[in-house]
C-alpha cells in the first residue's frame, strides 16, 4: 500500500484515503508519496495505443492501490472521462512543426482542473460513504478552480463546499459558473481581497479547524491535495504517446501560477516519462521566474491581469519540488520554508540545488502586450484562437526552447470563451460557448459578498455547516 510523508519531516506517514480526507499536513507541510512508482520504457511504449480513461487507469491506481478498489477507480474514471466534451478527452492542436497545444478544455467547465476535480469529486464520495462521514469542502479560487470543484462534489452527498473567489476579479463567466450551480450544499464567497488572501485564509483554517466544533473536518481542493496532482500526470503520458514517446523525449511549456500542474510534468517524469525541458510560464506575478532566472525569492503584492487564473504570489506546490531538491531532507526543509513564509526578506536557495533544477526547468514571465500579441500572432498563423494563459505558455515555449528537434507542447489550460477582457483587447469576438453552457449568462446566480476577515468567514461556514442542525 502506498504511504505518503510531509515534506517538513514532522507529520505521520499517511495512506491514500487520509491524504485524501487531509490537506495540509499536521506540520505545515504537503504530502507526498514516499516511494514513486516507476515504469519502464517497455511499458509506457505498451500503452500506445489505449484510449484516455484506460491510460488513466494505468498511472492512477499505483497512487491509490489497498484504499480504492480496483474495478471502483476504474468506473470513476470511466464516469468522469466519458462526460467530456471531446472523444479524445485530451486532444492534441499542432500549431506548427513540432509545436502543439494540448487541450484542457473539454470538460464541463472548460478548464483542465476539470481532469482532477471531476475524479475528486467521485473519490471522496467513495471514501466518505465507506466511513459513514461527512466534511466540509473550503477552498480558494482565482477563476477555474472554484467551479471545477463545484461541479466535481454539487452530486456528494456528504460534502458542504465554501468556495472563496476575489470579487470583482475573476472572469464572468468564471464567477457564472460557480454561482449558478444549484444545490443546497454549495455555497459561493465573494470576498473583499484578492485570491493570496482568500488563499490564507483556507490554510489558516485547516491550521485550527475548531470553528467546526470537532463535528467536521476540512477537505482541501486546491492543488495541496495529492489527488489533484496525481490526475494531471495522466495527461503528460497521453500526449506524449500520441506524438510518439516514450521513443522521442518531449517537452513541456506549463502556464502556471501555484506550481501544481507544472509539478505534475516533473511527476510523470519521474515515473519513466522521457521529459527533456519544462517551461514554467508565467504573467507579471513572476516569483517562480525571479526564483529560478536570478535566484530571489520575494513575495510582492499581487498585480491583477488579464490572465487570473495565474494572479497568484505564492506558489503553494513549489515547496514538493523543493523537497526533492533538498534531498527529501524535511528538517532543512522546514527551515528554508519558515524562511520562505516569512515575507519580510528576499530568499535565495543553495546554488548547487537551485542547478540542479536548472537543468530540467526554465522560465518566463509575460507581460499583458506580449500575451495578447501571441494571441494574435498564432491566430494569423493557424486560425486557431488561444486563451490568454495558453498564449502565455506558447509564447515561454517559442523563447524558452532548447532542441527544435523534439516536439514541444503547451498545456491549453483553458478555453478562451472564459476570458472576454483578453479575447477583446486580441481584437477578436468572444466564441460561442459550448453547447452544454448556452443559457448561461441566464441562469440564476447565489453568492455572499464578505469581508477578507477570517472569524467572519469562519462563523459563516459554521452556521451554515450546522444551522440546520
Amino acid at each position: 500500500m502506498m504511504k505518503y510523508i510531509s515534506t517538513r519531516g514532522n507529520a505521520p506517514e499517511l495512506t491514500f484515503e487520509e491524504v485524501l480526507l487531509t490537506g495540509l499536513a499536521a506540520d505545515g507541510g504537503l504530502y507526498v508519496p514516499k516511494d514513486v512508482p516507476h515504469f519502464t520504457q517497455d511499458e509506457i511504449a505498451s500503452w500506445q495505443d489505449l484510449p484516455y480513461a484506460a491510460l488513466a487507469h494505468k498511472i492512477i491506481y499505483p497512487f491509490v492501490e489497498g484504499c480504492i478498489d480496483d474495478k471502483a477507480l476504474q468506473q470513476m474514471i470511466d464516469d468522469v472521462y466519458g462526460s467530456f466534451g471531446h472523444k479524445a478527452v485530451a486532444p492534441l492542436q499542432q500549431i506548427d512543426h513540432n509545436e502543439y497545444v494540448l487541450e484542457l478544455f473539454h470538460g464541463p467547465t472548460l478548464a483542465f482542473k476539470d481532469f482532477a476535480l471531476q475524479l475528486l469529486g467521485r473519490l471522496l464520495d467513495y471514501v466518505l460513504k465507506r466511513r459513514n462521514e461527512k466534511v466540509v469542502i473550503m477552498g480558494a479560487t482565482s477563476g477555474d478552480t472554484g467551479s471545477a470543484a463545484i461541479e466535481g462534489t454539487k452530486a456528494c452527498d456528504n460534502v458542504d463546499i465554501f468556495i472563496l473567489h476575489p470579487h470583482g476579479k475573476v472572469s464572468e463567466v468564471q464567477r457564472r459558473q460557480m454561482t449558478t450551480v444549484q444545490g443546497s450544499n454549495i455555497y459561493n464567497i465573494a470576498i473583499e481581497g484578492n485570491f493570496d488572501q482568500a488563499q490564507d485564509m483556507v490554510k489558516a483554517s485547516f491550521g485550527d479547524q475548531a470553528f467546526l466544533r470537532g463535528e467536521r473536518k476540512l477537505v482541501a481542493v486546491n492543488s495541496i491535495n495529492w489527488a489533484r496532482i496525481m490526475a494531471q500526470i495522466v495527461y503528460y503520458f497521453y500526449s506524449s504517446l500520441n506524438i510518439g514517446g516514450p521513443l522521442r523525449p518531449m517537452a513541456y511549456s506549463v502556464p502556471t501560477g501555484n506550481f501544481g500542474d507544472i509539478f505534475a510534468g516533473y511527476m510523470a517524469r519521474k515515473m519513466g516519462l522521457p521529459i527533456e525541458q519544462l517551461i514554467i510560464a508565467t504573467n507579471s506575478n513572476d516569483v517562480l521566474h525571479r526564483l529560478m532566472s536570478k535566484n530571489q525569492y520575494e513575495v510582492r503584492p499581487l498585480k491583477h491581469t488579464i490572465t487570473p487564473s495565474m494572479d497568484i504570489a505564492v506558489s503553494s506546490n513549489f515547496e514538493r519540488l523543493l523537497f526533492d531538491l533538498y534531498d527529501r531532507d524535511g528538517a532543512a526543509l522546514a527551515d528554508l520554508m519558515t524562511k520562505m513564509n516569512a515575507r519580510d526578506d528576499i530568499v535565495s536557495l543553495d546554488e548547487e540545488r537551485l542547478a540542479r533544477a536548472r537543468e530540467l526547468f526554465d522560465s518566463l514571465a509575460v507581460d499583458e502586450r506580449t500575451t495578447v500579441d501571441t494571441m494574435q500572432e498564432v491566430y494569423e498563423e493557424t486560425g486557431y484562437l488561444l486563451d490568454p494563459h495558453t498564449a502565455i505558455g506558447v509564447r515561454a515555449a517559442r523563447d524558452c526552447r532548447r532542441n527544435t528537434g523534439i516536439p514541444m507542447i503547451t498545456l491549453g489550460t483553458a478555453h478562451p470563451v472564459k476570458f472576454e477582457d483578453a479575447v477583446k483587447r486580441a481584437g477578436f469576438r468572444l466564441p460561442p460557448l459550448p453547447h452544454h453552457l448556452t443559457d448561461l449568462m441566464e441562469r440564476e446566480e447565489r453568492y455572499e459578498v464578505m469581508p477578507a476577515d477570517l472569524k467572519t468567514i469562519q462563523q459563516f461556514i459554521a452556521d451554515k455547516t450546522f444551522g440546520g442542525e
